[in-house]
């Protein structure tokens, strides 16, 4: 009955452990999905905060050249800025340069028409991530255009969503590799011979691989056409690899090269060299001073080596972090020399915090009962968890606070608003934290933990592998030697023939062999069944521990929410900072309003006969200072309408100033000019328009727009 059970426990704590990690992917896959679902298309990192000539300006004469100006350095090609006609031709020289600063130009074609022009941008931010846009400016008078002003899908699609995917299995893969093995190292050296983990941490080294692989090829598709077909171009690989983030991933590999040897020393030489410690630590009698020296000797060996493998880890856990830091946000922006190394701290700690809670999980989840993982070890983990968080709140609050840089930019940008989804996560994982730390106190103190190893011991001894091994060997001494009868006569009373007494003999040997063989093969079996016995009594034991069950429980619960925390992480820094996204709309606010020209359309009628038509006015640029205005008027049926005179009046009544009137000359039928009209101050001014139709027939229509 207890053989028979015994493989139902074992089932049934393997399909617990199994539906727990199922529920954890399949929360990792809504994360992302929602994520990707809820993600713009294209993240800007750097911001179009200028341009000459500016957006929706109107200039007299055709500029010479078309200069962009962003709030970062950006990487621009031969076709990251064109400029098209109203036809939608390429009217620029299609080779970009650098003007200076963050400000760049294109170099425009002689004897361009009038009409509204078309510049469009795709660049790539200094911090890694792909930029694009367009807007119009005009050249004699606005006109219509073939040119659609939608911005390119760079970033976005399906080769975005892949790219997505890829920077999150990338940091999952850096947690684990570097959190796991500083877990091995820092807290329970044991675990170095522990498949569970070693299985953690090698996983973590090949998604790291895998998705730095992965990244390295959609780079080019990523930032440039978006095109599935273009992940496998080897000329786009090439010109990736001339850039800082191909640079970057190409580091990434060489370190993961040296991790591998990492790898296999920690779990090759160390976890033997452990092994080994632990089989001598248990044979020590009868050696004298001999095994005392040796001990010593061994003793030494093994801290030098755990020493070199912590410094060797270190460096290059913080290369891996710095070929994050050296190609993204710490990059570029305010204090850049000092913001890469507090990202490095900021990544390490991270990955030394969540990836020690996971390799903590594995040891209580998934480890063998016999070395399943003590008391002192959680503890060592808590006091370096807390350690991590510590440096990751540190780090964290500059980084906020650079990324951010005000109050409004934290609730007022999506940046802001993942900020604060993030706080709340790392709230919510520090009080699960800290219910863990109460159960790893008590796990401390727990008489279970005395009461589990005298009854794991017991167990052991009475039907684990001691006692199936002692049963084989009754077996095999007690095996009775099947003799037939009649040699057993002829051995007693001598009468049979030599030749009968030889055969009958040995046929005799040859079936005690088969018996024992198959004796043998039984006791094998038993002392197999045996052993799982022990070993499921032993994990009702363990798993019977309140404390322990607590913690585990807990630390589920942590691994749980650093998933989703993971996921916002991944978003975060492919999101627009705060601080760029407010200087950007403060610049495209400003530069509406400095940009013109202003054009309004009033409807009039004087009251007579023929009165009805539509009055049009237009400034350029619509800023303060001189302006260059027309007013075109027309009939109901759209032509020319030819009047006697038309007076415009501007009136700013929140400062008291106007009506400032302006008298236009008329150029053409319908149409009336005035150059040099003077807008005192930026503000929302009145305008108004006087239209006389005839001698006794006029009327005043008036319409508020922005100035300056």
């Amino acid at each position: 009955m207890t053989q028979a059970i015994a493989p139902r426990a074992a089932a049934t704590t393997t399909g617990g452990v199994a539906f727990r990690v199922r529920a954890l992917l399949l929360l990792l896959l809504a994360v992302i999905g929602a994520v990707l679902a809820g993600a713009a298309p294209a993240s800007a990192h750097a911001a179009l905060t200028g341009s000459d000539p500016q957006q929706g300006a109107v200039v007299g004469r055709a500029p010479t050249q078309v200069s962009l100006t962003f709030s970062e350095k950006v990487a621009m090609s031969d076709d990251s800025v064109r400029v098209l006609d109203p036809k939608g031709k390429r009217v620029d020289t299609g080779k970009a340069t650098d003007l200076g600063g963050t400000t760049y130009g294109v170099k425009l074609h002689s004897g361009l028409p009038d009409g509204t022009f078309t510049v469009t941008y795709q660049v790539v931010s200094a911090d890694s991530h792909p930029v694009s846009g367009a807007f119009t400016f005009s050249v004699g008078a606005p006109s219509q255009t073939s040119v659609a002003l939608s911005d390119p899908a760079v970033g976005g699609g399906v080769v975005g969503a892949l790219y997505g995917v890829g920077r999150y299995v990338s940091y999952a893969g850096f947690i684990l590799l570097v959190g796991g093995a500083a877990f091995v190292l820092a807290c329970w050296q044991r675990g170095a011979g522990v498949r569970p983990v070693q299985r953690l941490v090698v996983s973590g080294w090949l998604a790291l691989t895998g998705a730095t692989l992965a990244l390295l090829l959609l780079r080019g598709s990523y930032v440039g056409s978006g095109k599935v077909g273009d992940i496998f171009d080897l000329t786009l690989l090439g010109q990736v690899l001339q850039t800082k983030a191909g640079a970057a991933l190409v580091s990434r590999l060489l370190l993961l090269a040296a991790g591998a040897l990492f790898i296999a020393v920690l779990f090759g030489a160390y976890a033997r060299r452990d092994e080994a410690d632990a089989t001598d630590a248990t044979d020590v009698s009868g050696r004298g001073d001999a095994s005392d020296k040796g001990g010593v000797d061994a003793d030494a060996e093994k801290r030098d080596l755990t020493f070199g493998l912590a410094i060797g880890g270190a460096v290059v856990a913080a290369g891996l972090a710095a070929s994050w830091a050296m190609a993204e946000h710490a990059s570029t922006g305010i204090q850049a020399a000092l913001a890469m190394p507090v990202d490095v701290l900021h990544l390490l700690a991270v990955a030394v915090w969540l990836g020690g809670l996971s390799a903590l999980l594995v040891a209580l989840f998934r480890a063998p009962v016999e070395t399943q993982i003590d008391a002192a070890a959680v503890r060592r983990f808590s006091r370096l968890a807390f350690g991590s968080v510590t440096v990751l709140a540190a780090t964290g609050i500059y980084q906020s606070w650079r990324q951010v840089g005000s109050w409004s930019a934290l609730t007022g940008t999506w940046y802001g608003q993942l900020l604060l989804i993030k706080i709340g996560l790392v709230a919510v994982l520090v009080g699960i934290a800290w219910i863990s730390r109460r159960w790893t106190a008590q796990l401390s103190e727990a008489p279970q933990a005395k009461a589990l190893a005298t009854a794991g011991a017991k167990a052991g001894a009475g039907t684990g592998t001691t006692g199936g091994a002692t049963a084989l060997a009754e077996l095999r001494t007690k095996q009775p030697t099947k003799v037939p009868a009649n040699s057993r006569k002829s051995s007693s009373g001598g009468s049979d023939s030599e030749n009968a007494d030889s055969r009958d003999s040995n046929s005799g040997h040859s079936n005690s062999r088969d018996s024992h063989s198959a004796d043998s093969r039984r006791a094998a079996q038993l002392a197999r069944q045996q052993t799982a016995v022990a070993t499921a009594r032993q994990k009702r034991l363990r798993d019977a521990d309140p404390a322990r069950a607590g913690l585990r429980r807990s630390v589920l619960a942590e691994a749980g929410v650093a998933v989703v925390l993971l996921a916002v992480t991944t978003v975060l820094t492919s999101t627009e900072p705060g601080r760029t996204e407010e200087a950007a709309k403060q610049a495209t606010s400003s530069s509406s309003q400095r940009s013109g020209p202003l054009s309004l359309k009033l409807p009039f009628d004087t009251g007579g006969q023929d009165g009805k038509g539509t009055a049009e006015i237009t400034l350029a640029p619509a800023r303060v200072g001189g302006n260059e205005m027309h007013v075109y008027v027309e009939r109901p049926n759209g032509k020319a309408f030819d009047i006697p005179e038309v007076k415009v009046a501007f009136t700013l009544k929140a400062k008291k100033i106007g009506p400032l009137p302006v008298t236009p000359d008329r150029i053409a039928t319908g149409h009336w000019s005035a150059i040099g009209v003077q807008i005192p101050m930026a503000g929302d001014w009145e305008i108004a328009v006087t239209v006389r139709t005839s001698d006794i027939d006029q009327t005043t229509v008036t319409k508020n727009a922005k100035i300056g």
